[in-house]
């Protein structure tokens, strides 16, 4: 039986009820209960049906204080002997509850305080609320303000008088003193103190005369500020009366184009289809109305109707007839057709499943930070303690972790069908990044890292930093699976005070040998919250297009942004695979933490107009949903190991034959990676030293160059060149990008690195 879903607060009464779990004792650990938060209180029972009879328990709000501990887990106590250990079902869960927490105890505090100096009998109950307008807990929090501005204003005025006062009191006593005529040193502090009494007095002055033109406007403008915000009261509640009735007329016609598509449908069909079964029910129709409504999603996906799945897509009208057969075995038969034979994986061998665990070392993250604010992260001399244990060479073949998806999208024979793969391969490379707030090294110029899986799973993956500023990555793949993978990327990212923002900048191509298939995309903007104060999460948001350049086929992927006030899933990505003709033939959908999921498309129509944002919304009919991809598990211990998946935990690891500006040999990152951070730290200095003197004297031959030509425009200005990629324009996307030149794995073979640079 699934929970009650947790309703949204209700203005009335700040009335705010939903499942909680509650901490009970060691033997029976969290037990859900039923929480109501009313009126500044907070109480709790066993079952709803409790409500009118036995209440478990109750805190005052007023008094409590609310800590967070962890993504889901939050404490309320009022200091004495009430203390409630609550763990929400997810993080969007336990933020709404802790706003609603928040709110409800700043205004009974306030209500309080008032109570206390004034006297009046004001509760919240006090003003009536008119059904459909919630103005009432508003307006008494208007009021509140009104009062506690007037009460200010009369303060001003009162010091105002008093400062008059005194200070012609002072200025009497001081001449009184300057009439005695004293000499000598007496008489010169005398003199000294009237003129620094005189030089405030003027200034006083000023302020009087300024402090009494804001109390005569304040005064003046008093009357005309209620009635404006009276107006905007007034204005706001009408809106609100006719977003209610738009949101009405939509479901209404909603529910009435669907009935007329499922009545036409099933007349057509009544000897194949049983009776009922083309009916859409209400309890359906009003779930969509409502998430399309506070989310206003792009499109909307339905059931499709049954006879879709027994009729020829000859026979049905807007089906995308070009679908092929392996388009409907997707659908068919979950990812069967794809998986690998056990006979084909050939350890190579057996990789470290543990690197030492995190020394917790404390830090002033302020005291850093605050002269970073609009900087380039990679300009900034970061210690250690911000970062994880690999360089960002070693990062971006952790793209690699679900491999197996392009293995399989190379065996497909639709190109629509590799479409789906390539997506959700596309999605799968930010799923190790929802608990791995820290920073990786900056790779030194001319650093490389490879990742030689070809025994194992068929790969080859090569990385080298191939700029320093801006810094970029050249990487490249080729697997003997009949795909190659390559990218160049650059990071870009700023320090906004409260957050970070992690632009990658660049194309990742991949390519299929069999069909030829050429696929391109970009990369979404990674954001990490909450830099100074509180718990570090990451959060990823933004488009992408993945184009077949080859057939013209594309699907447009979008990342939504987190929301505390959204009802729907957290970290949801949804996309529409569509070919060169625009025609839909798969939806995804999912999540880029945890899985993606895709159904094919059998028709689709347009909505009406009468959206939340004016626009017409496609609706697609779809087969029942297949899963393409879901992350793997964390190893045991993750916690404790800066969250590495089993694949980062192994990039780091030691190996022969390496080259020697491989990251595995980077000592900096070595020592952190031992715990040994104050001896990182100092590695850390001296390798960047090392770097910035390499550049130097690099500069140095340009400036030598450019003398000897006697051109300015001929020499360069650094003569550094990577070692295993090649500057040139890239065929299709036209940007200035490195392309792999080959020869790596040829000098690995021969233990031959002579043209390496000494870096370490």
């Amino acid at each position: 039986m699934s929970e009650p879903k947790t309703p949204t607060p209700t203005p009335a009464g700040d009335t705010y009820k939903g499942w909680v779990f509650k901490w009970t004792n060691y033997i029976k650990g969290y037990q859900r209960r039923w929480f109501v938060l009313s009126n500044g209180l907070l109480s709790y029972y066993r079952t709803q049906a409790e409500m009118g009879h036995t209440c478990r328990g109750t805190i005052n709000l007023a008094t409590a204080t609310i800590t967070v501990d962890d993504a889901c887990n939050f404490v309320i106590s009022n200091g004495g002997a009430q203390t409630y250990h609550l763990k929400a079902s997810c993080e969007v869960e336990r933020q709404r509850w802790i706003t609603a927490l928040e709110l409800a105890k700043a205004k009974a505090a306030r209500m309080q305080a008032e109570s206390d100096d004034s006297g009046d009998d004001f509760s919240p109950t006090s003003n009536p609320v008119v059904p459909g307008q919630g103005g009432g807990s508003q307006n008494s929090e208007v009021q509140s303000a009104l009062r506690t501005l007037g009460s200010k204003v009369e303060d001003l005025s009162t010091c105002n008088d008093l400062i008059s006062k005194h200070g012609s009191a002072l200025q009497r006593s001081l001449s009184e003193l300057d009439s005695l005529r004293l000499t000598g040193e007496a008489g010169d502090k005398i003199r000294q103190v009237t003129e620094r009494a005189t030089l405030f007095r003027i200034t006083s002055n000023a302020m009087i005369n300024a402090c009494r033109d804001f109390l005569t406007l304040a005064q003046a403008h008093s009357k005309r500020w209620q009635k404006a915000l009276q107006a905007e009261r007034e204005q706001r509640v009408r809106l609100e009366e006719t977003l209610e009735q738009l949101a009405k007329q939509h479901n209404h016609l909603e529910r009435a184009f669907r009935g007329a598509a499922q009545a036409n449908a099933t007349t057509d069909n009544k000897s194949s289809t049983g009776p009922g079964k083309g009916e859409a029910s209400d309890e359906d129709d009003d779930n969509e109305f409502f998430d399309a409504m506070e989310e206003a999603p792009e499109f909307i996906t339905v059931p499709a109707d049954p006879q879709f799945h027994k009729r020829s897509s000859s026979n049905v009208s807007g089906f995308n007839s070009e679908m092929c057969p392996d388009d409907q075995s997707l659908n068919e038969e979950p990812l069967a057709m794809n998986q690998e034979s056990p006979s084909e994986l050939v350890p190579l061998k057996k990789r470290r499943t543990r690197i030492p665990d995190k020394p917790n070392y404390s830090l002033n993250l302020w005291s850093i930070m605050k002269n970073c604010i609009g900087k380039e992260l990679s300009k900034i001399p970061m210690p250690v303690n911000f970062n994880e244990p690999i360089s960002m060479l070693q990062r971006l073949s952790e793209d690699l972790e679900y491999h197996e998806l392009l293995d399989k999208a190379a065996k497909c024979q639709s190109s629509l069908e590799q479409m789906c793969y390539v997506a959700a391969f596309s999605v799968s490379s930010y799923s190790t990044t929802v608990h791995r707030t820290g920073k990786p090294f900056n790779p030194l110029l001319g650093e490389t890292y490879e990742l030689d899986r070809r025994r194992e799973s068929g790969y080859r993956s090569l990385c080298e930093q191939v700029s320093h500023h801006p810094p970029a990555a050249a990487h490249h793949v080729i697997s003997d699976r009949g795909w190659t993978l390559r990218q160049e990327i650059t990071v870009a990212s700023k320090f906004r005070g409260k957050y970070l923002s992690i632009m990658p900048l660049g194309t990742i191509h991949a390519i299929f040998e069999k069909s030829n298939n050429h696929y391109t995309w970009k990369k979404v903007t990674t954001t990490v919250h909450n830099i100074i104060v509180g718990k570090l999460w990451i959060d990823q948001s933004g488009e992408i297009d993945v184009v077949n350049h080859t057939t013209g086929d594309r699907c447009h992927l979008k990342f939504a942004p987190y929301s505390y006030f959204s009802r729907d899933v957290a970290r949801k990505v949804t996309g529409v695979v569509m070919d060169k003709d625009g025609k839909a033939h798969y939806v995804l959908s999912g999540t880029w933490d945890e899985k993606m999921e895709f159904s094919r498309v059998m028709q689709s129509s347009r909505g009406g107009e009468n959206g939340t944002e004016g626009k017409q919304k496609t609706v697609y009919q779809t087969l029942k949903a297949r899963e393409v991809w879901r992350r793997n598990p964390l190893p045991e211990g993750a916690e404790t190991m800066y969250y590495f998946t089993a694949l980062a935990l192994s990039l780091n690891e030691q190996e022969e034959g390496v080259a020697p500006t491989d990251s595995r040999r980077r000592p900096d990152q070595r020592l952190m990676e031992d715990g040994r951070w104050e001896e990182a730290n100092a590695e850390k200095q001296r390798l960047e030293e090392k770097q910035r003197s390499a550049r130097r004297e690099r500069e140095r031959e340009a400036a030598n160059q450019r003398t000897a030509s006697q051109s300015e425009e001929d020499a360069p200005h650094d003569t550094y060149k990577a070692l295993w990629f090649e500057r040139c324009e890239d065929p299709i996307t036209g940007e200035q990008v490195h392309i792999y030149r080959g020869g790596y794995w040829e000098a690995k073979e021969r233990g031959s690195w002579e043209g390496c640079a000494d870096i370490f």
